[in-house]
């Protein structure tokens, strides 16, 4: 149906309540629904290597229905029950789909993102007390099977890990030469290895098991974003097919060919896309297993279009900043929208993108906390450029702020806490933790997302900052956003990301890192010129500039600012015991789940009280690195 206005979405609200639609209890239901209508067309299809003329893997929906049955087949004979945790930790292939939706159907699936150390894997899974995990065969170019043996030691409830071999995705001669190069990967000696593709071929393709028949929880999402540890997150069913029932009502019909080049361990892929390809019977394209970080994708992104006739691409700011370095060298005529999340659009990424492709990007905005989609800008009505759109439907928004201890809410324009109450929000419970769920509502159903925004006159969202990522200069208040933003305007900068930086006496002075265009060339006193000009707020003038290589991103593109403050810490608490004469140096920063940010300092012959006497004036915590 046309979705074009807040008249449109308040129809479909009125049209009757969200508990009255026919949707299926749970995915397995709503699986059987879908490949019952639509048998015989593409579900998915997944490229190993990125060219456009490159071997491809295509399923019909009958197919992934049958797969997903065994894969859930074989996790229940594996001992895994509706409360059991099968965790996966894998790039991007057919099989992720199959261990997802047959993890969900027999248990909770856990996807991790496979670019996580050892350690924090280890200890999501050790959080959602795992037994089962689904991961990569060692393979070359890759160290994911090598970091999950080494979490899975720290695992002590997982008993069998599951593997899956890329190599069936090569063609000869690439196929013959991997199993004379193949990494050993000697791991897991204390579990049962399986191999997926023999397993689940030794299971039925009907359901040896009854399906749920009430809500419950299916999956456990770590947040990974720029807040630094891992939280996981609980989404119910009703929250996975509330989210495939808005993509299949607003966005996609059977007929759409959707590119995907983002991780399956994310909600954006999971929720937004898979989920609502499982309701609607779209056709998703997944080119190699690392996405837009895949060797080649960008170079041959628009082949890969023209191949597929994509009509929806996802993408994510960072990755469109990539595509504009690159001619558009394809038919792109059937790309109709370009549908991105994960951060705002900066007005001159937006600009740029429609000029040089003739393609309308659709802005959205959804978060893990609340299972995901919350607004978008409405693909066939007014596109409010640097907005996320009105907020979609059964999407209820308030901008509160506190008076008195209170919730008060927001005027029309003014910017508070973004709170959000929708059927994706599992109220009470959103997080496994039950500590991190204290304060996290409003009214009992208001999740409070932690990102500052404002919702203007005719409802449209507007993000404003990231509340945990405010610089707070000597308590004045500091949007980072401001200062990316007149970075990114100058030609020579790719990507920008803001922070504050420690300060002995204001606590906080801004500070901005960033990646150049490729070839481009600009000194770092340009640079800080170009932001005094047009960064309007004196006390938001950037006191430092650092060029890098590379910005550090997560997998959805998103700049990872816990290692900009890293890389801040450790260069103004240094300099700092440097002018001092101390011979103390920071050798690292560590990320404390409750401490925060934590500087971990060599003595060099340096004592406690030297380096106190330095350090005690900022508000970071430090340590001694152990020997």
């Amino acid at each position: 149906m046309a979705y074009a206005s807040m008249d449109d979405r308040n129809a479909i609200e009125q049209e009757m309540p969200w508990g009255d639609r026919d949707i299926p209890v749970s995915l397995y239901g709503q699986l059987c629904k879908i490949a019952g209508k639509f048998p015989d067309r593409p579900a998915t299809s997944y490229q190993l290597m990125s060219g456009a003329k490159d071997k491809a893997d295509t399923v019909t929906w009958q197919q992934m229905k049958d797969r997903v049955t065994q894969s859930a087949n074989m996790f229940r004979s594996l001992g895994i029950g509706e409360n059991d945790v099968v965790a996966y930790v894998l790039p991007n292939c057919s099989e992720t789909i199959y261990t997802l939706l047959g993890a969900a159907v027999a248990g909770i699936v856990n996807p991790i993102n496979p670019l996580l150390e050892p350690e924090q894997i280890g200890s999501i899974l050790r959080e959602v007390d795992a037994k089962v995990v689904v991961t990569l065969k060692a393979f070359p170019k890759t160290d994911v099977a090598q970091k999950v043996a080494e979490a899975v030691r720290h695992a002590p409830h997982v008993h069998t890990v599951i593997e899956i071999d890329l190599n069936q995705y090569l063609t000869p001669p690439k196929s013959w030469i991997v199993p004379l190069i193949r990494p050993k990967n000697d791991g897991n000696t204390h579990v049962d290895v399986l191999n997926f593709n023999k397993e689940i071929a030794k299971h039925n393709t009907t359901l040896d098991f009854e399906d749920s028949t009430e809500d419950r929880i299916a999956a456990y999402f770590h947040t990974g974003g720029t807040t630094g540890m891992p939280k996981v997150a609980q989404h119910l069913y009703s929250g996975m097919n509330y989210n495939g029932w808005l993509g299949a009502t607003l966005l996609f019909d059977e007929t759409d060919n959707i590119m995907c080049p983002l991780p399956l361990f994310h909600v954006f892929a999971v929720h937004v896309i898979l989920m609502a390809a499982l309701h609607s019977g779209a056709h998703v394209v997944f080119p190699t297993p690392q996405g837009y970080r895949g060797e080649g994708v960008f170079d041959n992104f628009w082949k890969l279009c023209e191949r597929w006739k994509i009509s929806f691409i996802i993408t994510v700011p960072t990755a469109v900043s990539a595509l504009m370095q690159r001619p558009v060298d394809a038919d792109i005529s059937s790309v109709k929208t370009a549908f991105s999340g994960s951060a705002p659009m900066p007005m001159e990424l937006f600009k740029r993108f429609e000029k040089t492709c003739g393609v309308t990007i659709c802005e959205g905005y959804g978060l893990t906390e609340a299972t995901c989609l919350v607004s978008v800008n409405p693909p066939e009505g007014v596109k409010k450029v640097g907005s996320v759109g009105i907020p979609l439907p059964y999407n209820n928004v308030k901008i509160l702020k506190t008076a008195n201890g209170e919730p008060v809410e927001c005027a029309a324009d003014e910017i508070g806490e973004i709170c959000i109450s929708n059927p994706g929000v599992f109220a009470g419970s959103t997080y496994t933790e039950t500590d991190k769920n204290k304060d996290l509502f409003h009214y009992g159903t208001y999740l409070r997302t932690g990102d500052l925004g404002r919702l203007d006159e005719d409802g449209y969202l507007w993000i404003t900052g990231r509340a945990k990522d405010l610089i707070i200069r000597g308590g004045h208040n500091i949007d980072p956003a401001e200062i990316e933003e007149a970075l990114l305007a100058h030609p020579a900068v790719a990507f920008a990301g803001a922070i504050g930086q420690p300060d002995s006496h204001a606590g906080e002075l801004p500070c901005a890192f960033v990646e150049l265009v490729d070839g481009a060339e600009v000194s770092v006193e340009e640079l800080l010129e170009h932001a005094k000009k047009h960064v309007h707020e004196r006390a938001a003038h950037p006191k430092h500039l650092t060029i890098l290589d590379e910005l550090p991103k997560t997998a959805v593109g998103k700049v990872f600012k816990p290692d900009l403050r890293k890389n801040a810490i450790t260069r103004v608490y240094n300099g700092a015991l440097e002018k001092a004469d101390c011979p103390a140096r920071v050798v690292s920063v560590m990320d404390d789940k409750k401490r925060g940010l934590v500087a971990q300092l060599e003595a060099n012959g340096a004592d406690d009280a030297q380096v106190g006497t330095v350090l005690g004036a900022f508000v970071r915590p430090w340590e001694w690195a152990e020997a």
